[in-house]
């Protein structure tokens, strides 16, 4: 039994996507209707930058079809602080906001870390210790983003293991990537997107993250990516998550309906 691979972008509110991803005739307010009902998730953006409240979330909840899911990005304010131990204050408030409005639409959490928190394994451990498993009853999963290298090594990686928690596999030019299996679900950013591939990524990208995606659906240990462990995986299918983030940005949506179509096939 596979897991469920869904693929999209951050945010729905790019201007160089009218006329290429967005019809030139639709109104804006339309843009978020459009987006969801033609990817299969989205990286909400807009709650990396201000808190949102509960109607906003169930908006967003009842824009979208079913089998869609929104990741929600943590408020950037939230792992500002110097000790992230310190942060439970801002932590609560943040999931306390409205994020379970989303029900059955939410997915994961993703708590991204500044380029120069370098790890400190009892910070971390505090800060994970203090994310919940559900809010108000809607389960919550969690997947850091580190972009540090210190945060490569194995003590981290069982610390994630540990509280369940994922960590964001980059495909990035200077962002580390660590690929090693810790929760039971698969969260990509790929950061590579170009101009001068009308799908963002070329068609042996394209192919080779096909196949990483479907492995990590299938329960496997893809090969040709970075581990800090040499752990086995036990096997578990993991719902999959992979965005198009950043690189070509007008490429990307283009890039998450390319592998969506490769991965069903």
């Amino acid at each position: 039994m596979t897991a469920i691979i869904r693929t999209g972008i951050g945010g729905w509110t790019y201007e160089p996507w009218r006329g290429t991803f967005y019809p030139a005739d639709l109104p804006k307010a339309k843009e978020a209707d459009y987006a969801v009902r033609h990817l299969g998730t989205i990286e909400i953006n807009g709650t990396f930058y201000r808190t949102q409240t509960p109607a906003t979330y169930a908006k967003w909840r009842d824009a979208a079809p079913d089998g869609f899911v929104y990741a929600v990005k943590a408020l950037q304010y939230c792992v500002a602080k110097k000790k992230l131990a310190e942060a439970g204050e801002s932590i609560g408030k943040f999931l306390a906001s409205g994020l379970s409005e989303l029900g059955d639409k939410m997915g994961p959490i993703l708590w991204q870390f500044r380029e120069h928190r370098q790890f400190d394994a009892e910070d971390i451990a505090a800060f994970l210790a203090m994310l919940p498993t559900a809010i108000d009853g809607v389960p919550a999963r969690h997947v850091l983003e580190v972009r540090h290298e210190s945060f490569a090594c194995p003590e981290f990686v069982a610390l994630l293991r540990k509280h369940e928690a994922a960590v964001v596999v980059a495909d990035h030019e200077t962002h580390p990537q660590i690929a090693d299996l810790t929760a039971d679900f698969v969260y990509a950013r790929l950061m590579r997107s170009q101009m001068s591939e009308p799908a963002g990524y070329d068609d042996a990208g394209l192919a080779r993250w096909a196949g990483i995606a479907k492995g990590w659906a299938n329960g496997q240990r893809p090969e040709g990516l970075r581990y800090v462990t040499d752990t086995p995986t036990d096997g578990t299918p993991r719902d999959v998550f992979a965005y198009f983030i950043a690189g070509a940005k007008e490429r990307n949506p283009a890039a998450a309906i390319a592998l969506a179509e490769q991965v069903v096939g």
